[in-house]
């Protein structure tokens, strides 16, 4: 029995994790892929490890947040306004794991910072200073 049930939950750790990549693959897919596999406003292309190792060392937290509301050229939650932070957090990891990066997919306490540094953000974007 104790075999059985340590088979399943190997089984659903595979599958939540390869399902977080698929979601970020279909997100990137029907929203990024635009602008991201051609370079389109300058946009770092999806596997171009020397123009995303840069962006990679900002970090997981500051980069989704600053992607989400926009940063650079990049229109705010990649121009599809009602894109969730979950399914944007996934679409950026996975051009980052195509571009010689290694996240995982953001837990509760990763997620958290994501959201506070987005509304910082967003505040900063708001308010600038002169």
């Amino acid at each position: 029995m104790q075999k059985l049930l340590l088979s399943m939950a190997v089984l659903t750790v595979g599958f939540s994790g390869s399902s977080a990549f698929a979601m970020g693959e279909k997100t990137y897919r029907q929203v990024c892929m635009a602008c991201h596999a051609s370079g389109v406003a300058n946009a770092p292309k999806s596997g171009d490890k020397v123009r995303w190792a840069p962006l990679i060392a900002e970090g997981q937290v500051i980069l989704t947040a600053h992607g989400y509301v926009g940063v650079r050229g990049m229109p705010a939650k990649g121009g599809k306004p009602d894109l969730s932070i979950e399914d944007f957090s996934a679409a950026t990891n996975y051009m980052v794991n195509q571009s010689g990066g290694d996240w995982k997919r953001p837990e509760k306490s990763m997620m958290d910072g994501i959201k506070k540094e987005l509304i910082a953000r967003e505040l900063a974007q708001k308010n600038p200073k002169k």
